[in-house]
């Protein structure tokens, strides 16, 4: 059953799992899937805490003793998220520590209303480093505009970064700088370069979702022969873009300084069109040095199916990009559709936040005890 995934690590792809919750670490589920699945580290969002602690189970005893202490609502759910952080980290510790820091790390994300303000970015991202207190851990920052400077600065106070939200090529090369930058901003500062790790989660399927949608509009065969081709051209093109920026004279005085690469992570991996394989946004983005953050669901995928065949990103450029041009020859704004997509992503992250903050207050109400 571990075949497939084995050869994806040989090929250079780290797993992550896109999911936590209480009860995949108190259950031994997340230590299994190290020992038998090649899984090396574990992705966290909104949406991912919000359904966990929805879902109740192993959180009652710490619910019920913050309702006695009458935190705030957001206290609770800082408290709860990074309790879950922090031993998802400690169970993941022993593949940190194998890998030098490049893997067995756990993502937790700033607030998502959050996304446009720098200051406050950079703040919380302070904060959550101070309340895991794990060496393993990344702070996910989003890539708007506001995000890019806080990245720069996170990264410049030796924090690790996880990059999230990007979908265009242009944001990501400013990802990418900010990242540089923020080296540079340690290194001035006497930083140990060398702990200092990021990734840069650029997002797959959502970008297919959206231009097959316009893409059934128009109909015609020119149409349909491009359908399932958008997010692989563009992660592959972006895959283009770190082999330029991690080669450049720049990055080279970085890494003598003992950088390391910001690695691309494939975020937003399971398929949503019934029509498509369901492991193709794993099978077809394989490629040295990158990370690929699966639902659980895509990670059986590949251990039961999947075809691991080599490299599947290198060399592939002048066909993403023409599959990327036909989409312009059509109609269909690439710029349009990336900034679309970001706006989206905040905003679905923000929603799931504000539900996990309504679900989470309901829940220390009834776990409030009543006075004598």
């Amino acid at each position: 059953m571990t075949d497939a995934l084995k050869r994806l690590s040989d090929e250079g792809v780290a797993i992550w799992l896109d999911d936590l919750s209480r009860k995949r670490i108190t259950s031994g589920n997340l230590a299994e899937l190290i020992d038998q699945q090649h899984v090396v580290g574990v992705t966290t969002n909104p949406s991912i805490f919000q359904k966990a602690i929805a879902g109740g189970e192993g959180y009652e005893t710490q619910l019920t003793d913050l309702a006695a202490r009458e935190v705030t609502v957001e206290e609770a759910i800082r408290m709860i998220t990074t309790a879950d952080v922090r031993d998802a980290a400690d169970i993941l510790r022993p593949v940190f520590d194998r890998t030098d820091g490049q893997d067995g790390r756990v993502s937790i994300e700033v607030d998502p209303r959050l996304a446009h303000n720098t200051r406050a970015t950079v703040a919380e991202a302070k904060q959550l480093a101070w309340l895991v207190d794990r060496p393993n851990t990344l702070i996910k920052i989003p890539a708007t505009l506001a995000g890019l400077p806080a990245i720069a600065e996170v990264i410049g106070k030796g924090i690790s970064v996880n990059v999230t939200l990007i979908f265009s090529l242009a944001r990501y090369r400013q990802v990418m700088d900010a990242y540089l930058e923020g080296l540079e901003k340690a290194k001035a500062s006497g930083l140990d370069l060398s702990k200092i790790h990021s990734v840069a989660s650029f997002f797959v399927s959502r970008v297919d979702t959206e231009i097959d949608k316009r893409l059934d509009k128009l109909g015609g065969d020119r149409a349909k022969a491009l359908k399932g081709k958008a997010a692989l051209a563009n992660a592959r093109l972006a895959y283009q873009a770190y082999e330029e920026v991690f080669s450049s004279d720049r990055w080279n005085a970085l890494e003598k300084a003992g950088a390391n690469k910001q690695r691309p992570l494939w975020a937003s991996t399971g398929v949503k069109d019934p029509d498509l394989p369901d492991t193709l946004y794993v099978t077809d983005l394989v490629a040295p040095n990158t990370v690929n953050t699966m639902p659980e669901a895509t990670l059986e995928a590949t251990a039961d199916h999947g075809e691991i065949s080599g490299d599947t990103i290198s060399g592939r450029y002048e066909q993403a990009q023409a599959d990327i041009d036909a989409l312009a020859g059509l109609g269909i704004s690439y710029d349009e559709v990336v900034q679309l997509l970001e706006d989206e992503g905040v905003e679905k992250f923000e929603a799931a936040w504000n539900e996990l903050l309504e679900s989470t207050q309901a829940v220390l109400k009834r776990q409030t005890p009543s006075e004598a």
